[in-house]
């Protein structure tokens, strides 16, 4: 369902990156919004002059209590929520072995488990009025493994799965989901944002650890442009055959390619051995 103009948007982690630009974007077109992040004295510029069109919210995605917090008080100043973009999130860096567990928990915690503590407070208001739009912001690596990145990987792969089941079952009562996969682009995620395993162990080095270099070298020199991104993220929303999947730059584009011919591959060289598997009667119904 596109857009419509009295669409109310909530956006979570304003401070920096994407939910800053689409922040500002959002209410350069006019949109009323509810912008949050953990420290709101870094959003009050944003709200600044748009008063009764912008709200800025304190929300840790972590917490249950401002989640819902939060939401209530969206939706006792504007009515409604119409559009949540879950754009709170961060990386690890780190081999599988290197990394801290509790730090991946809280990694966890914030990409996935808050991402959908987030839906479970404003789907019930969408249902309702059978109309909304969902926005994940997932990742290339939500659909690609890379060496030294797991952990994030295996967040950003959950909110794929997520977010793919959640639009069967919403898409009946008029609400939309969006899955935005960016590759690299000059957002704070490769810089300050960026969480990496102190843990360093030599044999690594040529995987995870030349992976973990790539990323800190090219923090502020990718060729993906926020602005851009979330020009495309608004154009997929006022469209009336909008995707599921929107991959976000061309190394993303590519990659994502490269994955689905590898697969293919896969699939074709392995087909039989896949069918063998049934039982020989299914298999003797399915050859005629």
């Amino acid at each position: 369902m596109p857009l419509k103009n009295s669409d109310v948007w909530f956006i979570t982690g304003c401070s920096t990156g994407f939910g800053r630009e689409l922040a500002t974007q959002v209410l350069d077109r006019g949109f009323r919004a509810v912008i949050t992040a953990r420290d709101p004295a870094k959003i009050q510029d944003l709200a600044a002059g748009r008063e009764g069109r912008a709200l800025s919210l304190k929300l840790d995605v972590t917490n249950q209590d401002e989640a819902a917090e939060a939401v209530q008080k969206a939706e006792a100043a504007f009515g409604s929520i119409d559009v949540l973009v879950n754009n709170a999130g961060y990386g690890y860096v780190g081999a599988l072995e290197e990394s801290d567990p509790a730090e991946v928990r809280d990694m966890v915690e914030t990409n996935f488990f808050g991402l959908a503590r987030m839906i479970h407070e404003v789907i019930p208001g969408m249902r309702r009025r059978r109309h909304g739009s969902i926005v994940n912001i997932s990742s290339i690596g939500g659909l690609v493994g890379f060496p030294g990145v797991g952990y994030y990987n295996a967040t950003k792969f959950a909110v794929e799965g997520l977010s793919e089941s959640l639009s069967k079952e919403v898409a009946p009562l008029g609400i939309k989901v969006l899955v935005v996969e960016p590759g690299p682009f000059r957002t704070d995620w490769a810089g300050r944002s960026l969480k990496r395993s102190s843990l360093l162990i030599p044999e690594y080095t040529a995987t995870a650890g030349a992976f973990r270099e790539r990323i800190v070298s090219r923090s502020g020199k990718q060729v993906g442009d926020p602005v851009r991104a979330c020009r495309a993220i608004l154009k997929a929303l006022e469209s009336e055959n909008a995707p599921l999947h929107l991959v976000l730059g061309a190394i993303a584009l590519e990659t994502a390619r490269t994955k689905i011919e590898k697969l293919t591959a896969e699939l074709d060289a392995w087909e039989e051995t896949s069918l063998s598997a049934d039982f020989p009667e299914t298999q003797a119904a399915t050859a005629t």
